[in-house]
C-alpha cells in the first residue's frame, strides 16, 4: 500500500482538458497548456483527476518512504547541498504548501525563516513575477520531490517572468550563480533551430548536474532535454513486486501519444559518452524514474487546488534524479555530470520491458538490456551511478 490516504479536498477539477478514461480508470489532465508559440516552453506535471464513478478520488500517492525503497536511497539526506528548482511564474503558495508536504512526511522543516528555503525572481531579485495557477501545480511537484529525496537539502526556488525558453534559461543561470550545484527543469519546448544558441547560453555549465525531463508525448525529443551539457530524464511505471528489489518498472506509455518522451535530437551533438550507433546525434533519455500518473506521487497544493492530489509525468522524475545527484556528492570543477552514469551502468534498475512507438531503431522508443530511448540506462539503485 502507499503511504498517503488522501483527504476529501482531492476531489479534483480539470486543469485544462481531461484525457479519456485509460484501461486501469485513470485519468489525468496537463497542468500547462501546450505552447501556443515558438520558444516558449510548457511545464510536463500531470494531475489525477477522478476516474470512472470517482474511482480515484481518494487514490493513494507514493511518498517520500516510497521513492526511498524503489530505488535504494538513504534517508535524511542531502546536507551541505542546494537544489533550485526553475519554473514560470508564481506560486504564492508554494512555501506554506511544501511545509504541510514535509511536516505530514516527517520531514524537517525547510523555511525562508531558516535559511533553508528561497525563492528569488528570475535575476536572483525580488521582483516576483505574477502568478500562475497551471504552473503552480509543477512547482509543488518539483519541490516535493526534490524535498523527499533530498530532506536536508537548502532550496531555491527561481521563477521566470514567462514561460519563454530566453526567460527560464535566464532563471536557470541565475540558480547557478546563487550557488545550486543540482538544477532540476521539468518543462520543454519543440527542438528548433535556436536550440544551439540557447544551449550555448542557459544550459553549458560545467561541474553542475541540470536534470531535464524528457517529456511526456511518446517518441520524439523536446529541448532542453536535448541538450548535451544535461541529464535527460524518461519515466517508468513503478510497482510494488515479489521481486527481491520488491519493486518493478517498465516504460510508462499509455496511448501512442502519452509517455516517456525519447528519441534522437535533430539538432544537438552526441556528447561523447553515448556510444549508441542509431543515433547520430544527442539520444534522449539519458535515465528514468517513476513518471506514470497511474502509478503516480502524493503533492499538496493549494494554489490552483485544495490539498492532496496525485501527480505523474517526466516532471515527477526530474527532479527526483536531480536529488539523486545532490545525495551522491558534489560534481568535480569542469566535469560533465551527464556522463556519470555511463560510466557505472551497473549501479542502476535496467528496465527492459515496454515501449511508446514503433520506431527505427526500435531501441530509441522501445526497452531493451542496457541503454534504450525511453529510461536511458535506467533507474538509481542506490546514489553509486550518480557520483563522479
Amino acid at each position: 500500500m502507499r503511504t498517503l490516504a488522501l483527504t476529501a479536498a482531492a476531489l479534483l477539477t480539470p486543469l485544462v482538458a481531461a484525457t479519456p478514461v485509460h484501461a486501469d480508470s485513470t485519468r489525468w489532465v496537463h497542468s500547462c497548456a501546450a505552447p501556443s508559440q515558438a520558444d516558449t516552453a510548457s511545464c510536463n506535471a500531470l494531475r489525477v483527476v477522478g476516474g470512472a464513478a470517482g474511482a480515484f478520488a481518494a487514490q493513494q500517492g507514493y511518498g517520500p518512504a516510497d521513492l526511498r525503497s524503489a530505488y535504494g536511497l538513504p534517508a535524511d539526506g542531502g546536507a551541505g547541498t542546494t537544489i533550485a528548482v526553475v519554473d514560470a511564474y508564481d506560486n504564492p503558495k508554494a512555501e506554506a504548501d511544501l511545509g504541510v508536504y514535509r511536516s505530514h512526511y516527517g520531514l524537517p522543516a525547510c523555511t525562508t525563516a531558516s535559511g533553508c528555503f528561497r525563492k528569488v525572481d528570475q535575476r536572483g531579485g525580488t521582483a516576483i513575477p505574477r502568478g500562475d495557477t497551471s504552473w503552480a501545480g509543477e512547482t509543488a511537484l518539483d519541490l516535493a520531490m526534490v524535498s523527499a529525496v533530498a530532506p536536508r537539502a537548502k532550496l531555491i526556488l527561481v521563477e521566470a517572468d514567462s514561460a519563454s525558453v530566453s526567460d527560464l534559461g535566464t532563471a536557470v543561470n541565475t540558480a547557478v550563480s546563487l550557488g545550486a550545484k543540482y538544477v532540476s527543469i521539468s518543462w520543454g519546448a519543440p527542438e528548433n533551430s535556436n536550440a544551439a544558441t540557447y544551449d550555448s547560453r542557459y544550459f553549458n555549465h560545467p561541474g553542475v548536474v541540470i536534470a531535464v525531463a524528457s517529456g511526456d508525448a511518446g517518441y520524439g525529443v523536446n529541448f532542453p532535454a536535448s541538450s548535451p551539457h544535461v541529464t535527460a530524464v524518461g519515466g517508468t511505471t513503478l510497482r510494488r513486486d515479489s521481486s527481491a528489489r520488491g519493486w518493478g518498472e517498465t516504460v510508462w506509455s499509455t496511448n501512442s501519444t502519452e509517455g516517456s518522451a525519447s528519441g534522437c535530437s535533430g539538432r544537438l551533438p552526441k556528447p561523447g559518452w553515448q556510444t549508441d550507433s542509431g543515433c547520430p546525434r544527442r539520444t534522449v533519455a539519458d535515465v528514468a524514474a517513476v513518471a506514470d500518473p497511474a502509478t503516480g506521487v502524493a503533492v499538496y497544493q493549494t494554489y490552483g487546488g485544495n490539498g492532496w492530489y496525485v501527480y505523474g509525468g517526466t516532471s515527477a522524475s526530474a527532479p527526483i534524479i536531480a536529488a539523486t545527484y545532490a545525495l551522491a556528492g558534489a560534481p568535480s570543477s569542469g566535469s560533465s555530470p551527464a556522463s556519470f552514469p555511463y560510466a557505472n551502468p551497473a549501479a542502476l534498475n535496467d528496465v527492459t520491458v515496454g515501449s511508446t512507438a514503433t520506431c527505427n531503431p526500435a531501441y530509441l522508443c522501445t526497452a531493451e538490456p542496457g541503454y534504450d530511448g525511453p529510461t536511458g540506462l535506467g533507474t538509481p539503485a542506490g546514489v553509486a551511478a550518480f557520483r563522479g
